[in-house]
C-alpha cells in the first residue's frame, strides 16, 4: 500500500478498527477517512453508495460489526443478523462498485462448528452445525466470507477475509451484560475489589477453553496480510493457545488485585467447549503474535482504568 492511498476503516472507534487505525498511523498513512455511526448509518445501503462514490477509497478494512458476548447474542438474535448483513453486504457491493483495489474482511472463530476438531483448520467451515447461542451473528459472518469470495470469483474483486480469534485490549466494551468474557470479567473483578466482595460469580462451569489475542496484535496482522495475502477463502488470525475460563479468571484476579474468591454457576451456559485456532497457514506467511496473556491482561486493565477516571462506565 501506497503511504498516500485512501484507506477507509469501517467501524475506527471500535476495538479493531480502532487498532488498526493506529497502526497505520504509525506506519506513516496519512490519507485514512472515517465516518461515526451518527455521521454514516453503514446498515443504509444509499448511505453508504453516496459515501462510496463521494470518497473513492483504494482500499477498505471492514471492522464494523454489531457484537457481544453469549448474553447479547443470544438476546438480540434478529439484530445480530440483520445488522450484520446490512453492513457487510453495503460495503462490500460498493467496493466493488467503486474498483475498490482491496478490501479486507474480518469475521470471528464462531463462524466453525460448535464441535469441529481442534485446532481450528480454515477447511472445518460449513462442516457442522454451529454454537446456537450465537449462530445468527456466525451465520452473518459466514455470508461475508462467501460474498467475498463469490465477488472476487465474478468480478475479480480482490477482497480477502480473516478470522480473529477471541480479541481484547484497549478501547474494548466493558458493558455488564453486552461485553464478552474478559472485559466483563475485567469490570467484574475490579468492582469486586472496590466494594470489597467476598466472591465473584462466573457464568457456567470454568471448563470451557478460549483463545485470545491483543487486538495490537490483530492489528499487525491485518497490516501485514493486506499487503501480503491475496487468496480466496479465509485465514485464521490467533495464537495457536488457549486458556480455561477458570484458568483466565485466576489471571485476571490476580492483575486487578481481587483477594476473594471464584465461584461458578453451572445452572448458566458455556457455550462452545473449546475454539482454538489453528494459525500454521498464517505462520507460514511469516506472522506471529507477540503480546503474551498476562502482558496484554496488564495493558488491557489499565486501560479500564484509565477509561474509568475519565468517565462513568455504562
Amino acid at each position: 500500500m501506497d503511504k498516500n492511498a485512501k484507506i477507509y476503516i469501517a467501524g475506527h472507534r471500535g476495538m479493531v478498527g480502532s487498532a488498526i487505525y493506529r497502526k497505520l498511523t504509525k506506519e506513516g498513512f496519512n490519507n485514512i477517512i472515517t465516518r461515526t455511526s451518527s455521521e454514516l448509518d453503514l446498515r443504509n445501503q444509499v448511505a453508504v453508495a453516496d459515501f462510496f462514490a463521494d470518497e473513492k477509497p483504494d482500499y477498505v478494512f471492514l471492522a464494523a460489526a454489531k457484537v457481544g458476548g453469549i448474553l447479547a447474542n443470544n438476546t438480540y438474535r434478529a439484530d445480530f443478523l440483520y445488522d450484520n448483513l446490512q453492513i457487510q453486504s453495503n460495503i462490500i457491493h460498493s467496493s466493488y462498485l467503486n474498483k475498490v483495489t482491496k478490501l479486507m474482511f474480518l469475521g470471528s472463530s464462531c463462524i466453525y462448528p460448535k464441535m469441529a476438531p481442534q485446532p481450528l483448520k480454515e477447511e472445518y467451515l460449513l462442516t457442522g452445525p454451529l454454537e446456537s447461542t450465537n449462530e445468527p451473528y456466525a451465520i452473518a459472518k459466514i455470508a461475508g466470507i462467501k460474498m467475498c469470495d463469490a465477488y472476487r470469483q465474478q468480478y475479480g474483486c480482490n477482497f480477502i477475509s480473516v478470522m480473529p480469534t477471541n480479541l481484547y485490549g484497549y478501547n474494548d466494551n466493558y458493558h455488564p451484560e453486552n461485553s464478552h468474557v474478559l472485559p466483563a470479567l475485567i469490570r467484574r473483578f475490579h468492582e469486586a475489589k472496590v466494594a470489597q466482595a467476598d466472591a465473584v460469580t462466573i457464568w457456567g462451569t470454568g471448563t470451557p477453553k478460549r483463545e485470545f489475542l491483543f487486538a495490537d496484535d490483530l492489528a499487525e496482522a491485518c497490516y501485514f496480510l493486506m499487503q501480503t495475502y491475496n487468496e480466496e477463502g479465509l485465514i485464521n488470525i490467533g495464537t495457536g493457545t488457549d486458556v480455561s475460563i477458570k484458568e483466565l479468571a485466576e489471571l485476571i484476579k490476580q492483575v486487578t488485585g481481587y483477594s476473594g474468591a471464584i465461584n461458578f454457576d453451572s445452572s448458566k451456559p458455556d457455550g462452545t467447549p473449546r475454539k482454538l485456532m489453528d494459525v500454521s497457514k498464517l505462520e507460514s506467511k511469516g506472522w506471529k503474535h507477540r503480546i503474551n496473556l498476562e502482558e496484554g491482561l496488564s495493558l488491557t486493565y489499565q486501560d479500564y482504568l484509565d477509561k474509568l477516571n475519565k468517565t462513568v462506565l455504562v
